[in-house]
Formats: structure tokens, C-alpha cells, sequence
């Protein structure tokens, strides 16, 4: 029995070269509110982190470009970077998806752009773990109390 819930959507992260682009669309054009940037170089990457939908089910999207065009992570390439979502128990999630054979990227469970705990399912399995993202990048994101309370009353 799996001893950790996924409780929904917590991020979608785009990619691109070009952030002022990508902020025309979902912010001046889609109307999406902007609440932060973040800067990483070490991540290679530059956001504008918004946010949508209802206070107890605020879904964020990312929107990405590299610090270094040329530089890794290459954050704009795929265009959909990666999918974050919420678990009730990060640390006990990571421990199990790793007997199971689960690959997760170098870095570990670390500190993300919003403040919470993140860690990251490799997209491409290997011959010692070959449970993987299949081709998708996926970030487990431990989901703040008030999620997690939200969750359990459904």
C-alpha cells in the first residue's frame, strides 16, 4: 500500500527563451496575476511565478527562461518544463518511489521557488532505477497544512 496521496496540481512550469513573451501572454493577455520572479544561477533559470484559481486550490505556473541560453538545466527546452504536484508526505513519498526503483534528479529534497520542499522524478529511467517520468519531468512538491487538512475533508 502506497503511504503517501497525491492531492492535486500544485505547478505547471513553462519554458522559454524569451520571458517577456511569455509574460505578454499569461499575464497582459490571459490575465494570470503575477505574484514573485525568482532567479537561480545555479538552476539556470529566471521566473515569473503566477498564480490561479481558488484560494484552496491555487494552481502556479511558472513561466521560465535560462539565466544561460546555453547553459543546464536547459529550462526552455521542452517548452512544458515540468509538472509540480502536491503530496501529503514528501520525505515518505521519496522513500518509497525509491524501493519501488523510482529515479529522482541529483539535489534531492531541497527548498523550490515558493518555499516549499520539492524533489524532482527523472524523466528517463536507468538500468538501477527504472521507474521514471516517462519523459516528463515531475516535481513532488510537500503540500502545506492547509492543503493537506483540505484534502482529508473531502
Amino acid at each position: 500500500m502506497r503511504p503517501f496521496r497525491i492531492l492535486g496540481v500544485q505547478q505547471i512550469a513553462i519554458g522559454s527563451s524569451d520571458l517577456a513573451a511569455l509574460r505578454h501572454l499569461w499575464v497582459d493577455v490571459l490575465g494570470v496575476e503575477k505574484v514573485g520572479e525568482y532567479t537561480s544561477e545555479s538552476e539556470n533559470v529566471r521566473e515569473d511565478i503566477l498564480q490561479t484559481g481558488p484560494e484552496s486550490a491555487v494552481v502556479e505556473i511558472d513561466l521560465m527562461e535560462p539565466v544561460d541560453p546555453d547553459g543546464r538545466p536547459r529550462v526552455h527546452e521542452p517548452a512544458l518544463n515540468h509538472i509540480g504536484l502536491w503530496v501529503d508526505d514528501l520525505p515518505t513519498a521519496v522513500d518509497w518511489l525509491t524501493e519501488q526503483g523510482m529515479r529522482f534528479t541529483p539535489g534531492g529534497i531541497r527548498q523550490g521557488a515558493a518555499g516549499h520542499d520539492v524533489v524532482f522524478i527523472h524523466p528517463k529511467g536507468n538500468d538501477d532505477f527504472p521507474l521514471c517520468g516517462q519523459g516528463v519531468l515531475i516535481e513532488l512538491v510537500q503540500a502545506p497544512e492547509d492543503v493537506v487538512d483540505a484534502a482529508a475533508s473531502q
